[in-house]
């Protein structure tokens, strides 16, 4: 645990903390868990279905 929280306190880190979080927050991310699909963005739990039906989706069969 050391070691993580001395990584995530560099600057180094940080900066790459940062810019991830930003880079999800213009992708719509405002909670955790979000996943994307293909870029169909599916928030928070959701049951099987939903991810399957998103993935059929991003096949064409949807």
């Amino acid at each position: 645990m050391e070691a993580f929280d001395a990584c995530l306190a560099s600057d180094e880190a940080g900066a790459a903390v940062q810019a991830m979080l930003e880079e999800g927050r213009g992708l719509g991310v405002e909670a955790t868990p979000t996943f994307f699909v293909n870029g169909a963005l599916i928030r928070d739990n959701q049951p099987l279905e939903v991810f399957q039906q998103a993935i059929d989706q991003a096949r064409g069969g949807g």
